[in-house]
């Protein structure tokens, strides 16, 4: 190339990176202003109250002040492990097949690239990171004398310190980033800050770190498609009402009761894992309630309401457009539990209209709610009241960001890594997309459930919960059940689940299934995922059920079904949507579930 076009050539891409970091400069203060201003609109709040955690860490160097000689002796440990892991790459460097000191857990996909393992000098980084993530972990996880309360704060959040520090978050110690970033020349890490600052302006000044591509999917034309008709509303809910997919179904209609701290369609991704679309074809007239995505207007909604609002007033809605009294009902997480606390009190009632009842991922007993409790304490409930009081609700991403953090590598330090050190678009996925379609929480509702759920364990006590004039006791339930927990559930821990086998008046089936809260449950037979297990006996020790357990492969789904059959009644013909005594109000999924909370 003559030197004339050359010098032309590199003039002409000098200006094109000079304009395109201006524009970044431009964007960055724009981001910088938007964050420095909802900093102030919302004072600092967060779900992290920092007086409690203060005082936990405190009591933590307190106790270490008490016995210094344990810290002394986990540094020196550190040392002397430090030392072997120094002599093993030595004999590595002359040849020698050395066994790992410190491998990753089982899981753990941070160190998944062969480089970690290959490199000389990356396995070193990675096991010294290792080894000093367990000894921290076992110094502050075996410090005797702090208040249990503080005990799960300090253990958390050492665990969120330690994740932070892993070296695969930082482009010097990260073996693949550092390729790609001479692969590129440099070129991830800029489109690594424009999809930071993408996610910043997201945010409207906060940081909303984009899991999925959002622009491959919509509600209600590649999620939520189960066929369905919008049949009632009112100010909390939309009841759908699902088209046939056989000529005859069950007689009695099948009603989910989904969670609302996210929307229904977790139940009806695509159609090849959608719940409800396999209900659908099983013969089952199902039902389901779509929760609003509430504002200000209902910040004085309180727990009864949902349960007038929701269930009872499906109930109602059913029979008048399909003529049956008796519905066979599924709840979900705290779907779940308003489904648990509407049969204690239709059982107070005599109110039989609920034939028999499905929870999945729903505790009964909260006195071990896992590690939610670490961001609920009096300073912290203190401050959220406040906050909520102002706002009329909780925000949507609050409670996103809560649950991102209880499995922090897999849903916060992966995307930092993929985004925004190799500057790679995040891949569609469904479960994350809605993953990210958060629902924000009513003032009055929210400070109820935590200080009568959480705090109170209301469902335990018989009489400490009163909805609408009537105490609650969950030992007057008569009605046939089927729990489904999971094994690895961090949201809703399995052993508060199972103390309904013995609190229940009427028969529990209860299931365990594998994997978490959703992967767990949304786990269709198709897909030759996972395993479950079932046992006749129910003793009052949770681990002495598993202990004699009987193990399934697969998905817990045709188990469900057959139980589900047997609740449902002869067949009838199907019913259609609007040709009952409710007509349509728009095809499904609706109105409701399509309001996207930006706060």
């Amino acid at each position: 190339m003559p030197s004339a076009k050359r010098d032309e050539t590199l003039q002409a891409r000098g200006e094109e990176t000079m304009a395109q970091w201006q524009a970044l400069a431009t964007r960055s203060r724009a981001v910088i202003e938007a964050y420095a201003e909802r900093q102030g609109k919302e004072g600092g709040f967060n779900l992290v109250g920092a007086q409690g955690l203060s005082e936990a860490f405190a009591g933590l160097w307190a106790e270490w002040a008490r016995d210094p000689g344990r810290v002394f002796e986990t540094q020196m440990k550190l040392w002397e492990e430090g030392l072997q892991l120094w002599q093993a790459m030595g004999r590595r460097m002359l040849g020698e097949e050395v066994e790992p000191l410190a491998k990753p857990a089982p899981g753990d996909r941070r160190f998944k690239d062969a480089a970690w393992n290959e490199g000389l000098i990356f396995d070193y980084i990675k096991q010294s990171y290792l080894l000093a993530a367990r000894l921290t972990q076992e110094l502050v996880y075996g410090t005797e004398g702090l208040n249990p309360k503080h005990k799960q704060k300090v253990d958390f959040f050492t665990r969120q310190y330690l994740s932070a520090l892993a070296p695969s978050n930082f482009l010097a110690t990260n073996p693949a980033v550092l390729k790609e970033t001479i692969d590129a020349k440099g070129e991830n890490l800029v489109r690594g800050l424009e999809h930071l600052l993408a996610d910043m302006e997201q945010g409207h000044g906060r940081l909303k770190i984009s899991m999925t591509d959002e622009s491959r999917f919509e509600v209600g034309k590649n999620l939520a498609v189960t066929p369905g008709k919008v049949v009632y509303r009112n100010q909390l809910m939309e009841l759908i009402q699902y088209e046939p997919a056989t000529e005859q179904v069950h007689k009695r209609p099948l009603l989910f009761v989904p969670p609302w701290i996210n929307k229904f369609y977790v139940l009806d991704l695509q159609p090849g894992n959608s719940l409800i679309k396999a209900s659908v074809d099983q013969g089952h007239s199902v039902f389901v309630i779509s929760w609003v995505n509430p504002g200000k207007e209902s910040a004085h909604k309180n727990f009864a309401d949902y349960m007038r609002e929701g269930p009872l007033a499906a109930l109602d809605a059913i029979r008048a457009a399909t003529g049956e009294a008796e519905v066979n009902l599924l709840g979900f997480c705290i779907g779940g539990i308003l489904s648990v606390a509407t049969l204690a009190y239709m059982a107070a009632k005599d109110d039989r209209r609920i034939h028999s009842a499905t929870l999945l991922a729903t505790m009964v007993d909260l006195r071990d709610v896992g590690e939610v409790s670490v961001f609920i304490d009096d300073d912290q409930i203190e401050s959220l009241e406040k906050h909520v009081a102002e706002t009329g609700y909780l925000e949507a991403y609050h409670l996103a960001e809560m649950f991102n953090m209880m499995r922090e590598n897999d849903l916060i330090w992966s995307f930092v890594v993929n985004n925004y050190l190799l500057g790679r678009d995040p891949i569609p996925f469904d479960l994350l997309y809605w993953n990210g379609d958060s629902t924000r929480l009513p003032a009055t509702m929210l400070i109820a459930y935590i200080r009568k759920f959480y705090i109170g364990n209301c469902l335990m006590t018989p009489g400490s919960l009163v909805l609408d004039g009537v105490p609650i006791d969950i030992g007057r339930i008569r009605t046939p059940s089927y729990f489904l927990c999971t094994k690895e559930d961090h949201i809703a821990p399995w052993i508060s689940s199972y103390p309904a086998v013995q609190s229940f008046g009427g028969p529990v089936r209860f299931v365990l299934g594998a994997s978490g809260h959703i992967a767990g449950v949304i786990n269709p037979p198709a897909a030759g995922k996972y395993c479950y297990w079932t046992n006749r006996k129910t003793p009052a020790a949770p681990e002495a059920w598993l202990e004699s357990a009987e193990r399934h492969q697969g998905s817990w789904w045709p188990d469900w079904y057959r139980w589900l059959a047997g609740k449902g009644g002869p067949k009838v013909p199907a019913r259609i949507p609007g040709e009952g005594g409710l007509a349509v109000l728009e095809d499904a999924p609706g109105s409701y579930v399509k309001e996207r909370a930006i706060d």
